[in-house]
C-alpha cells in the first residue's frame, strides 16, 4: 500500500506526518519552524502571514520527515492537507500572491460582515448561510475590494490557505464544499455557491476556485513541486479540509452526537449534526463537514475561543526572569498546587482579536480579583487554564441552546490536553467524559488522502492503527467546586460585557 503524507498547516507551524497505509503506523512526523511562525500586525486587530512562508516550511517539514524516516518519499501514494481556516489568499493570473494572507484571527472585516448581515437580513443569513457573514473569508475579500481597489482589480482567484498550498503542489486552483462554507460562500439550502453573498459584495463568481469533493483526486504533483518536495510527479493530492474538520475526522468524529475538542492556539469544540441548525446570534458557526452528502447530510458546529493555548504560551514567555527556562510541564505542575477556583482569581482569556462567542467583540484578556496578599504564580497559572475551560463551557451553553447535545468529547493528546489539570477541569466543568487519542490533524489529513485516492476500500480501513490512550471522567468530588468557580467566572464575563 505504501505511504501517505499528511500536512497540518497552521498559523504557528506546518506539521508533516508520514503514515504507513497498511498499518496506520506513524513512520515519521516533524514540524517547521521550531519556533512559532511570525504573525504580522500592521495595525491593531490585523493579522497577516506570507503564503510563501507556509510553502517554505511545508518543504522543510517534508525534508525533516524524510531525514527521520529514511524512506524514499517517491513511495508516497497520496497527499492530504489540513490548514488554518478562514484566511484569505489572493493571487494574480500567474498565480503569485498579491498581498500577505489575511488570516483567521484578523478582525478588520467585522464591520463589513455586520453590515452584510443587516442588509441581507437574518432570514437569508440564518436560513441559507447558517451564519452571519461576520469576519469570514468573503468579508475579508470585500474589505480588500473597498480598501485596496487597485490591487483588487488584479485578482485572478481568491482562495483559502489550504487551497493555496494545494495550488503550489498541483498548479490547479480548487476548493471544496467544506471550504466554501468556511468562506461563508455556501448556500446550505441550495447545496451550492451562495450567490446572495457574492451579489451583495459585488464579487464575481469568476474569482472562486473550482469546487472538488473533499475526498477526491484534486490534482497531481507537478514536476516542479515534486522536485521541491522529493516526491514523485503526479502523486495525487486527494484530501483537503480546514484544521477543525480535519481534527474531528482524525478522531473518527463523523456522525451526529459525536464531537471533537482541540486546544492549540485557539480552543475549539466541533460537533456533528445532521440537520442545518444555526445560533440566532451566530456566536457558534456551522460548516459543511468532510463526509457531508446531500443524501446523508453532515454539518459541523464549531465553537471557537481565539485565545486558548496562546494564553498559556504568553504566560510561558513572560513569567520567567531573563535567562530562566520554564517549560509547559513545570507550569502545569505549579498550577496544580493551587486549589480549584484559583483562590478566587479569574482570567478571561480573550486576547486574540474579535471573539465569535462574544458577538464579534474584542474585549482583550483580563485578570480579576487579584489579591496581592494571597495569590501567587500558581494561582495565576491555574486561573488561566480554568479560564480557557470556562470560555469553552460558555460556548457549550450556546450550543445546547441550539439543541446540540454531546455525551462525550474526543481529543488528541496534544497541546493543552497534555495538562492533567486542564483535562480534569474540562471533564468536571462540562460534565462529560473526555476520550484522548494518539493522533493529530496531520495524521487525519494522511488518512483522508488514503480515502480520497481509493487506497482504502472503506472508512474502517482508514482508521487502522488509531489508538485511544485514556478516558477522563468528570470527578464527582470536584464537580460542585468547578460549578461554583465557573459561576464566578461567568459573572465576571457578564460584567465585562456590560
Amino acid at each position: 500500500m505504501g505511504y501517505l503524507l499528511g500536512y497540518d498547516a497552521g498559523s504557528s507551524s506546518v506539521k508533516a506526518t508520514l503514515l504507513e497505509a497498511e498499518t496506520g503506523r506513524v513512520a515519521a512526523a516533524a514540524a517547521s519552524p521550531a519556533a512559532e511562525l511570525a504573525i504580522s500586525s500592521p495595525r491593531p486587530g490585523w493579522a497577516e502571514q506570507d503564503p510563501e512562508v507556509w510553502w517554505e516550511h511545508l518543504k522543510r517539514a517534508t525534508a525533516l520527515v524524510r531525514e527521520e524516516s529514511g524512506v524514499d518519499m517517491r513511495g508516497v501514494k497520496a497527499v492530504g492537507i489540513s490548514y488554518q481556516m478562514h484566511g484569505l489568499v489572493i493571487v494574480s493570473r500567474d498565480l503569485e500572491p498579491l498581498r500577505p494572507s489575511i488570516i483567521w484571527c484578523d478582525s478588520r472585516a467585522v464591520s463589513v460582515g455586520d453590515e452584510a448581515f443587516s442588509s441581507l437580513g437574518e432570514g437569508t443569513c440564518m436560513g441559507h448561510l447558517l451564519n452571519s457573514p461576520g469576519n469570514f473569508t468573503a468579508s475579508k475579500l470585500a474589505w480588500v475590494k473597498v480598501n485596496e481597489p487597485l490591487l483588487y482589480r488584479r485578482i485572478h482567484k481568491m482562495m483559502l490557505p489550504g487551497d493555496y498550498l494545494a495550488m503550489r503542489m498541483t498548479g490547479e486552483v480548487t476548493t471544496t464544499p467544506s471550504g466554501l462554507s468556511e468562506m461563508v460562500l455556501w448556500d446550505f439550502s441550495r447545496e451550492g455557491v451562495a450567490e446572495a453573498v457574492l451579489d451583495h459584495y459585488g464579487i464575481s463568481a469568476d474569482l472562486l476556485p473550482e469546487v472538488r469533493p473533499t475526498f477526491s483526486v484534486q490534482g497531481g504533483l507537478t514536476a516542479s513541486a515534486a522536485g521541491e518536495l522529493g516526491l514523485a510527479p503526479g502523486t495525487p493530492v486527494s484530501y483537503r479540509a480546514g484544521d477543525q474538520p480535519t481534527n474531528a475526522f482524525s478522531l473518527k468524529v463523523l456522525h451526529p452526537g459525536e464531537a471533537a475538542a482541540n486546544a492549540g492556539t485557539s480552543g475549539v469544540v466541533y460537533g456533528v449534526i445532521s440537520r442545518p441548525e444555526s445560533d440566532p446570534g451566530s456566536r457558534v458557526n456551522v460548516f459543511v463537514h468532510v463526509n457531508h452528502d446531500a443524501r446523508e447530510p453532515r454539518y459541523g458546529v464549531l465553537l471557537c475561543v481565539n485565545g486558548a493555548g496562546m494564553l498559556n504560551r504568553w504566560l510561558k514567555a513572560n513569567m520567567a526572569m531573563p535567562g530562566q527556562r520554564v517549560d509547559c510541564g513545570d507550569m502545569n505542575e505549579l498550577a496544580a498546587t493551587a486549589p480549584v477556583g484559583a483562590g478566587g482569581l479569574i482570567v478571561l482569556p480573550y486576547g486574540n482579536g474579535a471573539e465569535r462567542t462574544l458577538g464579534n467583540r474584542a474585549i482583550g484578556a483580563s485578570v480579576h480579583g487579584l489579591d496581592l496578599n494571597l495569590h501567587t504564580r500558581a494561582h495565576l497559572l491555574r486561573a488561566a487554564q480554568e479560564g480557557i475551560v470556562f470560555a469553552l463551557a460558555y460556548g457549550l451553553e450556546i450550543m445546547r441552546g441550539m439543541g446540540v447535545r454531546f455525551e462525550a468529547l474526543r481529543a488528541a493528546e496534544t497541546n493543552m490536553f497534555q495538562s492533567p489539570l486542564f483535562r480534569e477541569a474540562f471533564a468536571s466543568t462540562c460534565g462529560m467524559a473526555v476520550e484522548l487519542y494518539a493522533t493529530d490533524g496531520s495524521q487525519g489529513a494522511a488518512r483522508g488522502a488514503g480515502l480520497g485516492a481509493g487506497i482504502f476500500g472503506d472508512i474502517r480501513e482508514a482508521y487502522g492503527g488509531l489508538q485511544r490512550t485514556m478516558v477522563i471522567e468528570p470527578d464527582p468530588g470536584l464537580e460542585e467546586a468547578y460549578a461554583h468557580a465557573y459561576g464566578r467566572w461567568r459573572d465576571a464575563l457578564m460584567a465585562r460585557l456590560e
